[in-house]
């Protein structure tokens, strides 16, 4: 009988039923498309910040670099052998200038005393290098000399000697000569090669030859990035020559977000010779047990190793900026009350209208109360009728939503997004951070593309709202359906 009569007081009420439907839907909708949106950002914003914690790092440690005193050099000193030439020869000469970038050096020891804090799965040591590489050639100048007569008399002496001569001979002076130097600045990691879960590796795939095993630990081998492979035409058998060691390309690695900025892997011992930096890392990459305990473990890190900085994704995600960064705030912060504000309308008309019908039956509820139903059971029927109503809204709603985020994935905005220094190394101090001999870390700049992914949770929330404007709407149709008397129907009749 329920199930009849509501099919039937629906069947006469299409148009009142599809203005609730259709004011429920918008809501969802929206809730849906802000979701969505929200999710694509934070996808973006993963993205981003790959480049440079890595896959699987859930914070590094690093120190900050203390400020130069008044004796410490400026600058990055090159040396160049000055021996001399014939005067028609040039002198071609390279200098290379390894530097540690990003945060201050820590001592290697550091790292299994990270890996032994609560909270800690693993932890591998890196240390990221800036080589600056000045080649070029130096061509000797020639000294000429000039002699002008004197018209003077014999009576004018001429040099100590007392002798009187017929000319002088000026200075010499130097003509021609010059130099023509190129200077070229690549990044370098040396990368623990017996852990390469982790680190600055970790977030790359070799796409040319092989990785490093963990018996190289001391090789003279490299992996190259793909872009940095291209530019130079570097290939797996290649030869890399930095400060006169040269180094076997075995591998080209291509990395998951296009902006890493890496451009050479070496084992972490012939990068701490390079740097004359033994036993000294300048990041320590660290995986929690428990994703969830991420802020307790970066608590206890610095409490129990002072002097260290710990940064979590989170500490570099609010370092970034640019459209992807005002986009999310828009998302999160305008699109959520946003979302709030017409799901409340949307429930309000609903029970408002829902309210509205129910008064113009009054007949037909006094009728039926004369006829013997409870209160409960006319309740029970303007609150079915409410959800059905509601879980048609749902429906629509989520194709609405559905469609509004596929669009957002078909047109794929571009977003830029700006990482600014993490301050004292962090992570922007790591490798794809940049940062320049003077290990300042420079901001990294990247475009990504917008989609908006829909997910099982948000389609739950759109069905679990559905339910909730119905009940809403027939709580409050049904509230007045019960107050409803036979005499209301007998005085609508006269």
């Amino acid at each position: 009988m329920f199930g009849i009569y509501l099919k039937r007081e629906l069947g006469r009420r299409k148009k009142a039923a599809l203005v609730i439907a259709l004011g429920l839907a918008l809501g969802i909708a929206l809730v849906i498309t802000v979701n969505s949106v929200s999710a694509g950002m934070t996808q973006a914003q993963d993205k981003v910040l790959q480049s440079l914690y890595g896959l699987g790092t859930d914070m590094t440690v690093t120190k900050a670099r203390t400020a130069p005193t008044g004796t410490s050099s400026g600058g990055p000193r090159f040396e160049f052998d000055a021996k001399g030439q014939d005067d028609d020869d040039s002198t071609t000469q390279s200098s290379d200038r390894v530097m540690t970038q990003g945060g201050q050096a820590l001592k290697s020891s550091l790292v299994a005393q990270v890996t032994k804090q609560k909270g800690v799965a693993a932890a591998v040591g890196a240390l990221t290098l800036n080589v600056t590489k000045v080649d070029g050639s130096f061509t000797q100048g020639k000294a000429q000399s000039s002699t002008s007569g004197s018209s003077g008399n014999s009576g004018q002496g001429g040099g100590p000697g007392g002798g009187s001569g017929g000319g002088s001979t000026a200075a010499p002076q130097v003509q021609g000569g010059g130099a023509s130097f190129d200077v070229n600045s690549y990044s370098v990691a040396g990368v623990d090669v017996t852990d390469q879960d982790l680190g600055p590796l970790a977030s790359s795939k070799i796409t040319s030859g092989v990785t490093f095993t963990a018996a190289q630990t001391d090789a003279k081998v490299a992996v190259v990035s793909k872009s940095y492979a291209k530019e130079n035409s570097y290939k797996v058998g290649s030869t890399l020559t930095i400060s006169g060691t040269k180094y076997k390309v075995i591998g080209i690695a291509t990395p998951d977000s296009s902006d890493a900025g890496t451009d050479v892997y070496l084992p972490l011992k012939q990068a701490q010779t390079l740097a004359d930096a033994a036993d000294q890392v300048t990041t320590i990459y660290v995986k929690a047990t428990d994703s969830k305990q991420i802020d307790t473990v970066k608590a206890t890190i610095q409490k129990n190793i002072s002097g260290t900085t710990v940064t979590t994704s989170a500490d570099l995600a609010e370092t970034v900026s640019g459209s992807l960064s005002t986009a999310s705030n828009l998302a999160t912060s305008v699109g959520k009350w946003l979302s709030i504000a017409v799901l409340a309308a949307a429930f309000l008309v609903a029970a408002l209208l829902t309210s509205s019908a129910v008064s113009r039956r009054v007949r037909e509820f006094g009728t039926l109360k004369a006829l013997g139903w409870p209160s409960r059971r006319v309740t029970r029927q303007v609150v079915g009728e409410s959800m059905v109503n509601g879980l048609l809204g749902g429906a629509l709603g989520i194709g609405l939503g559905l469609a509004a985020a596929y669009a957002v994935t078909a047109i794929s905005p571009k977003l830029t997004a700006e990482l600014g220094n993490t301050g004292g190394g962090g992570m922007g101090g790591g490798p794809g951070g940049g940062g320049g001999p003077g290990g300042q870390s420079a901001s990294n700049t990247m475009e990504i593309a917008l989609s908006a992914p829909v997910s099982v949770t948000t389609i739950a929330l759109a069905v679990g709202l559905a339910v909730a404007g119905g009940l809403i709407a027939g709580a409050m149709g049904g509230w007045r359906a019960s107050r409803m008397r036979p005499a209301d129907a007998l005085r609508s009749v006269s």
